[in-house]
């Protein structure tokens, strides 16, 4: 389909005057389209289609039915629907009123065009760039940013599962594309076996009996493979992606010596955050947080939180569900400068700070990295009071650590952890802490040649980890803080209103495709809030808090 650049002539005067018949207080729809105007134009799409070929929908109504998909809660049939049936849809396209609207196949196309151009984040930046024309976003300010689990759109799976279920995947692609080849490779058994979808509760009992069966579904997989992967064989099988998952999940799960295969167990496995959890979305991980486990991603949302302007979202970052959120912080930080939205103050839970992101959040961004850090704990787990490194006097230059009694350090040594980061380990002799006064709570070191020890990060890092120690046992950060807690409101929105928590789509860009029109909606309705001078909601407090509360 080719892009024939529609400029918009306004709404149809038919449309308007039902419209308003119809909405005399108006709706979202109408409301959004007499104050925004047109939001999407069709040339802000052009090199998502080409020059040639016949008249494609109009790029910008179909950006525009996408949001509104979303803030509805609606599937792609529903909301083709509803452009046929709604009249205030048809007035927020422009649209007559006898407009046939569109088959709803479409809105995947359009979808997929999108991701493969890496127009995703396209609409978020036309509306965001639409509200900073209206005076209603501005860099500099408070933004504050939360992560919330995202299950992805297939079945969570333990291993014998997902082995089985990759299999019979692989199976079902073979028997549809080559038949006659894949009848002489497997008999009544295999369809006994992989005929119906695999699942627990239909195993063998016995634990010796399911590892007998793993290791049957083992067997098998390597004998399709090994005929897929001969020479005389098709060479097109090797590109057919259930096959390419299946030769992928049994590098991971299997260990083959000769013609014995056997189960892969504890740190022979690969780490989580490699290893596939299905074979249906390859993007997919099994994540835990908190004692919960998903197969699926994480979603952070990074919103405005202004207290005289309606809080947009600005940021959508979309991850696996392994990956933490402090390796996030960054990567939030430049999106948002790529959008000059860089914040003033950027509030966020302990889970995305640390010494290093303070001061690279100060240096590279000039941007206050609001958040808890840990407390300056004793490794020596003392229960009582100890002397934290907070106590020490420390020479940055000379290389030399003074203890609270006057001692100086003997070594100091310049290390790396294994993740990278550069540290120093700093040693205090046996000698000088053996016979200190306070030493019960300073060190437990047996004897030996050391005594105390400390672990310093960089100074710069050092001296931002010490401050902000103290300012945040202080009311006044606290108080700061506070502002933090509104995310998790717009987490709540966003999973009520728009259903993020699950992915409607299988693989990452696309579940990231529908996180940013998600967050195109929450931005939609909150301006229409705005428009209509809607206060925002009350924290919710059950009937036993209250009677806590009066009493």
């Amino acid at each position: 389909m080719s892009l024939e650049s529609r400029a918009d002539r306004g709404v149809p005067e038919l449309t308007a005057r039902v419209v308003r018949a119809s909405f005399p207080k108006g709706t979202l729809a109408v409301r959004i389209r007499e104050a925004l105007g047109p939001l999407f134009e069709d040339g802000s799409f052009a090199e998502a289609f080409p020059r040639r070929g016949r008249p494609a929908v109009s790029p910008g109504a179909l950006a525009l039915v996408s949001v509104l998909q979303y803030a509805e809660g609606l599937t792609d049939r529903q909301a083709a629907d509803q452009v046929r049936a709604r009249i205030d849809w048809k007035f927020l396209l422009g649209l007559e009123l006898d407009d046939p609207g569109f088959d709803f196949s479409v809105l995947s196309d359009f979808r997929a065009r999108l991701i493969e151009h890496g127009l995703e984040e396209h609409v978020l930046d036309l509306v965001l760039a639409r509200c900073a024309d209206l005076g209603l976003l501005r860099a500099g300010g408070r933004q504050r940013t939360d992560s919330t689990h995202v299950l992805a759109a297939v079945r969570t799976l333990n291993r014998m599962e997902f082995v089985g279920e990759t299999l019979r995947a692989a199976l079902e692609a073979l028997a549809a594309a080559v038949p006659a080849w894949l009848s002489l490779l497997v008999d009544a058994d295999w369809a006994k076996r992989y005929g119906a979808r695999i699942d627990s509760y239909r195993f063998p009992k016995g634990d010796n009996v399911r590892v007998e069966w793993a290791g049957q579904v083992g067997r098998d997989g390597f004998t399709i493979l090994e005929a897929v992967y001969a020479p005389q064989a098709p060479a097109w099988l090797r590109e057919v992606p259930a096959v390419q998952v299946l030769r992928r999940a049994w590098i991971e799960q299997y260990h083959r010596d000769g013609e014995e295969v056997r189960w892969r167990e504890g740190k022979d496995l690969p780490p989580g955050r490699r290893r596939l959890s299905s074979p249906y979305d390859p993007d997919a991980r099994y994540g835990t947080k908190r004692g919960s486990g998903w197969c699926g991603y994480k979603t952070h949302l990074s919103e405005t939180c202004e207290p005289d302007a309606p809080h947009l979202i600005t940021h959508v970052a979309t991850t696996d569900a392994t990956v933490t959120d402090t390796e996030m912080t960054e990567t939030i930080h430049q999106g948002l400068a790529a959008r000059e939205l860089l914040p003033v103050e950027h509030a966020v839970d302990a889970g995305y700070v640390t010494a290093a992101h303070i001061v690279t959040a100060r240096d590279d961004h000039t941007i206050e990295l609001l958040g808890p850090v840990g407390l300056d704990t004793c490794h020596d787990n003392h229960q009582g009071e100890h002397l934290t490194q907070s106590a020490f006097t420390i020479d940055w230059q000379a290389k030399k650590v003074t203890c609270p009694q006057g001692k100086v350090s003997a070594s100091w040594s310049d290390q790396r952890k294994s993740s990278g980061t550069p540290i120093s380990r700093v040693h205090f002799t046996a000698r000088d802490c053996a016979s200190c006064p306070i030493r019960d709570k300073c060190t437990r070191a047996a004897n030996g040649q050391w005594g105390r020890s400390l672990t310093l990060l960089p100074q710069d890092q050092q001296e931002a980890l010490e401050v902000r120690r103290r300012e945040q046992l202080t009311d006044q950060w606290q108080q700061r803080y506070n502002t933090r807690a509104g995310v998790e409101s717009t987490i709540s929105q966003a999973v009520r209103r728009t259903r993020i928590r699950r992915s409607r789509y299988t693989g990452q860009p696309k579940t990231h495709l529908g996180h940013i029109l998600a967050a195109t909606a929450i931005n939609i309705i909150r301006l229409d809030a705005c428009l209509t001078g809607t206060p925002l909601g009350e924290t919710r407090t059950s009937h036993l808090a209250r009677l806590e509360l009066t009493a």
